[in-house]
């Protein structure tokens, strides 16, 4: 990684220059409220340079599925071959596949490259991939370009998570990450509506609609690749060396927050037995479990939405297009406002139960309601609700993971996971079980059911570990600052 990091002197609570106290000691009420000013201002310019561009490439890989999906009620199923068998479902398991195996090594070199180059690098090689999938003339030549596009999106992800979580507090994260799906469903959202427009431009320069659709996001990837080797940052322990971001005093302070908040700004040296140790910690793998049930929902509406308004409801192939947008423009509503409860009251678990339970409700209304409106309504539901689930889980995750090296090796496992969610939830949806698509229905319905179970056992298993943390028994995540945090849902194992 380039740049030279922050010296923390973990005695001292601070950077060698200037040294200063984690909370300066006899600190004048004047004096807090200017540290809580610098802070917030601090926070602000965070905000404003890492989650946007963050949302942006989070959005890549659904832009994805929204083109696939899109295209998959033109022509190009009968141009490619792909509506012959299961071969459209295998496009997208494909890349799902590909992008598990290189999901590890991708998060580690996020952190042993640096976010800079290594995002403007996969987002340069996604864009070039997208166009040239609009130049194919075989369901082989499909299977190819996903595979590549699974290897070049392999660390998105799991990389922006751990970037996120690295530069905020516990109790700030959850609405960073809904502000990343927040934005990043507005842009699917916009994508659907602009895949409607470059429908239109069949025939126009010798390429079909579909054409046009890899085409066009192709070209935007790339041009957003080059903008984010400027645009991201580092990580806090690098935030001075950040083109045109934070001054060295602002980046002491960034880093001081993360300090006094779990004590893990500076990362232990890397080596493989310090990676693979954190896979012994079995939270990890509940939180994976978790995010392979959300994503058996996520991929089946994601890719197949469009598929269900054609020929599930009836629209036609423009407005099954059309219509597949105003779920994701809604959802930016419940995951904000779910994500702002979660930050305040500092309770993770009854959020994700009241989204997973009003999925649940969504599919019954899409699998067993007879009026059209009352299944669309239902798409609106279990979108917002799945979405809003993502930033409340990897929140989740995050507030009880301590650790730098341990939260790449987390972030990586549940993206893993998350992937083969992926892989099954692209074959739940069949078509010959169109207009209803009950398999689709019941695996969305039980993945939630278990989701509740899991978050009601970590619950239990939470509350008895802060009981004993509480009484001087238990040191939680290995941090001694821990012990005096406010937070209700974290435990070590």
């Amino acid at each position: 990684m380039s740049g030279t990091p922050i010296d923390w002197d973990p005695a001292n609570g601070g950077t060698t220059s200037p040294k200063a106290p984690l909370t300066p000691p006899n600190e004048s009420p004047a004096e807090k409220e200017e540290r809580w000013r610098r802070e917030r201002s601090v926070r602000l310019k965070v905000d404003l340079r890492l989650c946007t561009i963050a949302a942006i490439l989070c959005s890549l890989n659904p832009l994805d599925s929204g083109i696939i999906s899109s295209a998959s009620v033109t022509a190009m199923l009968h141009d490619l071959d792909l509506d012959q068998g299961n071969r459209y479902s295998v496009s997208i398991l494909i890349f799902t596949v590909a992008s598990v195996c290189f999901q590890l090594p991708a998060t580690l070199a996020v952190r042993m490259l640096g976010p800079r180059p290594f995002f403007a690098l996969i987002t340069c090689c996604f864009g070039l991939i997208t166009m040239c999938t609009a130049f194919i003339n075989t369901w082989k030549q499909m299977i190819l370009m996903r595979v590549l596009l699974g290897v070049a999106m392999s660390g998105v992800y799991p990389g922006i998570a751990v970037l996120i979580s690295s530069w905020y507090p516990r109790e700030e994260l959850q609405l960073r990450f809904a502000f990343l799906q927040a934005g990043q469903v507005a842009i699917i959202a916009t994508g659907g509506i602009a895949n409607f427009g470059l429908n239109h431009l069949d025939g126009h320069g010798g390429l079909k609609g579909w054409q046009w659709m890899f085409v066009a996001q192709g070209l935007v990837a790339c041009t957003i690749g080059i903008v984010a080797y400027w645009w991201i940052v580092d990580f806090p322990e690098f935030s001075d060396k950040s083109f045109r971001f934070l001054t060295a005093d602002e980046a002491h302070i960034a880093a001081s927050r993360i300090q006094r908040d779990r004590g893990d700004v500076i990362p232990a040296p890397f080596s493989w037995p310090e990676v693979f140790k954190h896979f012994l910690d079995p939270k990890i793998y509940g939180f994976a479990a978790t995010f392979f049930l959300l994503n058996l929902v996520s991929t089946s509406l994601s890719y197949f939405l469009p598929i269900i308004l054609q020929s599930g409801m009836g629209f036609s192939t423009n407005k099954a297009i059309l219509l597949a947008a105003p779920p994701y423009y809604y959802a930016a509503i419940p995951v904000l406002i779910s994500s702002r409860i979660g930050d305040k009251y500092c309770l993770r678990g009854p959020v994700i139960l009241f989204n997973s339970l009003c999925l649940i409700a969504g599919f019954i209304m899409l699998g067993f309601a007879d009026q059209v409106t009352i299944r669309y309504v239902g798409t609106y539901l279990a979108t917002g609700a799945y979405i809003s689930n993502w930033a409340a889980l990897n929140s989740y995750q995050a507030c009880n993971i301590t650790g730098q090296w341990k939260r790449a090796v987390t972030a990586a496992a549940i993206t893993a996971c998350n992937g083969l969610g992926g892989v099954a939830g692209s074959f739940i949806v069949r078509q010959q079980e169109a207009p209803r698509y009950m398999t689709a229905i019941w695996v969305s319905i039980s993945s939630h059911i278990f989701i509740l179970f899991i978050i009601g056992a970590f619950s239990i298993f939470f509350y008895i570990a802060n009981s004993a943390q509480k009484k001087g028994k238990k040191v939680i995540e290995g941090t001694v600052r821990a012990a005096e945090s406010r937070y209700k849902d974290h435990a070590d194992s």
